[in-house]
């Protein structure tokens, strides 16, 4: 969330932002309730100095003249509370909608054309052969079953079965081990659903309601593990000695896809259901975008260890979210398919989600709390990683050779036939 005195005191770059990002935000319809607040809340002030004068001016039993005076006075301070209270909740609301400028050194531009690839590692798998896709290995491995998910839920579902249900756990468990026992992260196994407080403390609402499965109880089944670990402290002031705080956690993740209609509609790529283990961190402001640059380092360390070329992008202002300062995707190389996949999207995002879920951090007793810095980035997304290690890794004759890595995962089984 964007404080709203830096608004009042510099709301241009603020528009800028949101022009920047594509977002249309509602700066000057709460410059106009702020204003009117203020004036609100001037004469509510005003008139508590007349009741406190006209009170103490009160000798003895106040007369009929003197209780219908101080009547009046107190209707109108009453009556100016609750139109206060009202325009400031509004205000709140409203702020809600306004997105995160995104930092200087974001490249300018509208869209995903316009995003700069910052470093390549590995080279793209060459075949003597026509490479197969991912969907077409799955079928003849019989490991992908999409026709009975969508008798049992409907499109954008997946059953995965045998040695393909074995490989999925085989990488959720790799991903894990690397983050907790090499990158120093503390496994976190959250709740799958979270209250609407925790959706916006993580900035997933108000903008994106509508790609959220919801209950009727107003729970929401969680679009990514950063949703509940970020929240892990709301509300809290932390010691900051303790920082920087890293946690990793694997969860299933439930995304409507509203405004994906017609876009990978084939094979195991974009579901309402899907597997992810993501990393989240907690830092002070100085050392935030130094984190950036570590967490990332951290998602492609493990496309390095499984063998799978990848890149990674800086996103430029247009193609960034709602709630990013600065964003990195990596991309992993899907031969079969001649197209780079989104793994992983490392992001900070400043004090923007520690402002709406209200984390702090106190650097010693004496000094007054600060906001932290909240990251997450995708270590890893796991059907979209599980696509790249099957088109990458197969075999003229239709197999595909597990990554060594993977084999101790998979009780020593090499190859998929």
């Amino acid at each position: 969330m964007i404080p709203l005195q830096r608004l009042r005191d510099d709301p241009e770059s603020i528009r800028e932002g949101a022009r920047l990002k594509g977002e249309k935000a509602p700066i000057d319809e709460i410059l106009a309730l702020d204003a009117q607040a203020r004036r609100l809340r001037t004469e509510v002030e005003r008139l508590r100095a007349e009741q406190k004068r006209a009170s103490s001016g009160i000798r003895g039993a106040p007369t009929a003249e003197q209780r219908s005076t101080l009547g009046e006075v107190k209707q109108r301070i009453q009556s100016g509370e609750a139109e206060l209270a009202v325009l400031e909740a509004r205000v709140e609301e409203l702020l809600l909608y306004v997105p995160n400028p995104p930092h200087a050194s974001v490249p300018h531009g509208t869209s995903e054309a316009e995003n700069v690839v910052v470093r390549s590692w590995g080279e793209p798998t060459r075949f003597d052969f026509e490479p197969r896709t991912h969907y077409e290995l799955g079928e003849t491995l019989g490991i992908f079953d999409f026709e009975r998910a969508t008798k049992l839920s409907g499109a954008r579902f997946a059953v995965l079965r045998g040695d393909g249900a074995r490989l999925q756990r085989a990488l959720i468990s790799f991903f894990l081990d690397v983050a907790t026992i090499d990158h120093g992260y503390s496994e976190i196994a959250p709740p799958y659903l979270v209250r609407r407080s925790a959706m916006v403390g993580a900035a997933q609402l108000p903008k994106f309601e509508d790609d959220a499965y919801k209950t009727d109880d107003d729970l929401f089944l969680i679009p990514t593990a950063e949703v509940p670990v970020t929240n892990l402290y709301r509300e809290e002031i932390l010691d900051g000695a303790d920082l920087p705080i890293a946690h990793v956690a694997f969860t299933p993740c439930w995304r409507r896809e509203a405004g994906a209609a017609g876009k990978d509609t084939r094979g195991y790529i974009r579901l309402h259901q899907f597997d992810k283990v993501e990393m989240v961190r907690f830092t002070t402001p100085e050392r935030s975008l130094a984190e950036l640059e570590l967490l990332t380092t951290h998602a492609e360390s493990l496309l390095q260890r499984l063998g799978i070329a990848h890149r990674v992008l800086l996103m430029c202002t247009g193609d960034m979210g709602f709630a990013q300062w600065k964003k990195y995707d990596v991309e992993a190389w899907a031969p079969g398919m001649q197209r780079w996949l989104e793994v992983s999207s490392c992001s900070v995002f400043g004090d923007f989600q520690a402002r709406r879920a209200q984390i702090r951090f106190r650097s010693a007793a004496s000094e007054r709390p600060q906001y932290v810095h909240t990251l997450n980035g995708s270590g890893l997304a796991v059907p979209r990683t599980l696509d790249a290690v099957l088109e990458t890794f197969q075999q003229a004759d239709g197999s595909v050779t597990i990554p060594a890595v993977l084999q101790p995962y998979m009780g020593g089984t090499s190859r998929l036939r």
